[in-house]
């Protein structure tokens, strides 16, 4: 009997799966635990080519009798009772970024860390359309376009720039990138890792199947990430906005430099860029690696980096009105991301905050409001919880609001003008929203279409 591959959850991620893996001839069994979904508008999704069947509710012994492997989505963890189903049936797991890799053709970038990965990456990415050509390179993952949608377009002279996050790093085998990034690992996603060690060991395993020839890119600056740098397969390349290094990336004063063999190339002043914040200027050094390492000369790197604008939800900037600057950081789906937010600042803010409780805690980032949070509006699950942090820290300036709108509202009757509007919510946009992207999007409708006084 010909088995078939199972494909677990219906979002972007499990389509996309499904789609490459009956374009290669595969059978599929499409898998979702909400038997409330319509399967018939799953189908249409998927299209008709191929053998496709679709299963909604409980998985039976009868159906993982007939799978060979199963294509796990991300947002699924790997111990809710089918996974350990099918683990304890002998059944693999696999990521969808473990089966792109084993169809995709090319050399392979792959970027991970708890926060900058989208904005590397985006840069990483143009840098190589730029040296190698925008027919060959391709950006995908984590940041929108799945791996799996872009695989069977890829050639032997292809360049693929991918984001990934801890979830798609959990269930990948055989992933094998030239380049790998680490960018940071600051506490997230607790709810599912459990603990730091755990999340920083899925982080690290980006390079699990590197060798010698290959490179991965540290952050100095991470205590962890300089440890795992002396055990590390790759080649180590370290960046730091922090620390003056002698061979690697690094800022001296306003100067992003590359230090190596006693020599130092200028990446460029920090006035050169768009991007703006000492996070950013970190993702420009980690981007800036990536390049030389995969061979790009510095000249492309630095032109391309200097020309780069700001990826959309990241530090945005959004409109003017009043004389309000409004930020759209809805891409701060953690507290350290968020305090690089407010560290890129350099006005009175008043900051939108608060969203889906990951079980992070909130101390450093209330910390961090100084002189420059001068107004908070609280959203969502967690709003409760951060107003009691807030308290503790003697923070008191601060509303609940039930929805995005008026939490704009709010924000625009405290800003006064020469002061900001930062949306940096430190939590991820589930239960108010479907995604950052909505969040962020609604965000800069809604502070557009402010009136003028």
């Amino acid at each position: 009997m010909k088995k078939s591959v199972l494909v677990a959850g219906c979002g972007i991620s499990g389509i996309g799966a499904a789609k490459l893996l009956l374009g290669a001839g595969e059978s599929v069994i499409l898998y979702d635990g909400n038997k409330q979904r319509d399967a018939e508008e799953l189908r249409r999704k998927v299209g008709t080519e191929g053998e496709l069947e679709i299963v909604l509710g409980d998985l039976t012994d009868e159906v993982i009798s007939r799978v060979s492997f199963c294509v796990i989505s991300p947002g699924i963890p790997t111990d809710v009772p089918f996974a350990l189903q099918l683990k304890a049936a002998g059944i693999a797991l696999w990521s969808e970024i473990e089966l792109a890799y084993r169809y995709g053709k090319g050399t392979v970038i792959g970027i991970t860390g708890t926060n900058g990965k989208t904005t590397t990456t985006s840069l990483t990415g143009a840098i190589m359309a730029a040296h190698f050509g925008s027919e060959r390179t391709f950006v995908v993952g984590n940041i929108g376009t799945p791996y799996t949608e872009r695989a069977m377009l890829m050639k032997d002279d292809s360049v693929t720039v991918a984001e990934i996050s801890s979830f798609q790093l959990e269930t990948a085998i055989t992933f094998h990138p030239h380049v790998s990034a680490v960018l940071n690992v600051t506490p997230d996603h607790l709810d599912r890792h459990k603990t730091m060690e755990c999340y920083t060991q899925v982080k690290e395993s980006i390079s699990a199947n590197q060798t010698a020839d290959d490179f991965c890119v540290l952050n100095y600056d991470d205590p962890a990430l300089r440890a795992f740098g002396a055990v590390c397969p790759a080649k180590v390349v370290y960046f730091s906005s922090r620390e003056q290094l002698e061979e690697g990336f690094c800022m001296d004063g306003t100067k992003l430099v590359y230090r190596h063999d006693k020599e130092e190339e200028v990446i460029g002043s920090v006035d050169e860029f768009h991007l703006v914040g000492r996070c950013n200027y970190e993702n420009i050094l980690a981007a800036s690696a990536i390049g030389i390492s995969m061979g790009v000369p510095m000249e492309t790197v630095s032109r391309v980096a200097k020309a780069f604008l700001a990826v959309e939800h990241r530090i945005e900037y959004t409109v003017t009105k009043n004389g309000v600057r409004y930020y759209n950081d809805s891409k701060g789906t953690n507290p350290d991301a968020a305090i690089q937010g407010i560290r890129a600042m350099t006005t009175p803010t008043c900051l939108i905050g608060g969203g889906y409780d990951k079980g992070s805690e909130y101390d450093d980032w209330v910390k961090e409001f100084g002189t420059t949070v001068k107004y908070l509006v609280l959203i969502g699950q967690t709003k409760e919880k951060i107003a009691q942090c807030c308290r503790t820290y003697g923070f008191t300036n601060y509303e609940f609001a039930e929805s995005m709108e008026e939490a704009v509202n709010k924000c625009a009757a405290h800003a006064l003008p020469g002061e900001a509007v930062l949306l940096s919510p430190a939590c991820a946009s589930w239960g108010m929203f479907d995604n950052y992207e909505q969040r962020g999007r609604i965000f800069k409708e809604l502070a557009r279409n402010l009136p003028e006084a």
